[in-house]
């Protein structure tokens, strides 16, 4: 459901911007106006749809928006579904995002990246989605694209703020000339070499 829901937000009717809805457990923290995961899953038990259940919570004006565009994870989706005789950017992408994705996965087998959806592309396409339990249609579609792109950031690390590990950087310090440097309040400073 979330590949389905990625881009899906919630707005106050008439407002620009996405409403900040936050949660808590409900339970062991007491947050008012805000949705309660237990009371969330309750409502969900009784049989209330999503939205109903958003409603209770947030409020009857609220509207769910989807965002035309969602950047920073790594791509956007082009808008299209990609099939056998697409070509261009989103194809390439795709094709460049499997290849990778595939080093760690070597069950998908790698394409040659000309930015042509043909049936090599479209058989690894396929096999990632076997991979990743979505539907083997081998095009992608708006859930394809986005699962693609998570894998993507997960094997290439590129979310998180350091894709080295500490041990693997070299440092310097910086110690002050004598005759200060025996001095044991004087602080030394460690740094990085790059």
């Amino acid at each position: 459901i979330v590949d389905d829901l990625f881009a899906t937000y919630v707005k106050r009717s008439g407002a620009k911007q996405p409403l900040l809805t936050q949660y808590c457990d409900g339970r062991n923290v007491q947050c008012p106006g805000w949705l309660t995961q237990w009371g969330s899953k309750d409502l969900g038990a009784q049989g209330w749809i999503p939205y109903d259940i958003l409603r209770n919570f947030y409020g009857s004006d609220i509207v769910l928006e989807r965002a035309e565009k969602v950047s920073g994870s790594p791509r956007s989706y082009p808008g299209f579904t990609l099939r056998q005789g697409a070509s261009g950017e989103p194809v390439r992408t795709t094709q460049t995002f499997l290849n990778r994705i595939a080093q760690n996965y070597p069950l998908i087998p790698k394409v040659a990246i000309d930015g042509k959806y043909g049936s090599t592309t479209a058989n690894q396409v396929k096999v990632f989605q076997q991979v990743f339990g979505l539907p083997q249609t081998g095009e992608v579609d708006y859930a394809t694209w986005y699962k693609i792109s998570a894998i993507y950031t997960g094997v290439t690390k590129i979310a998180e703020l350091r894709s080295v590990h500490e041990e693997e950087i070299e440092y310097s310090y910086f110690v002050p000339h004598w005759p200060y440097n025996d001095a044991p309040d004087l602080p030394r400073i460690k740094y990085p070499k790059n």
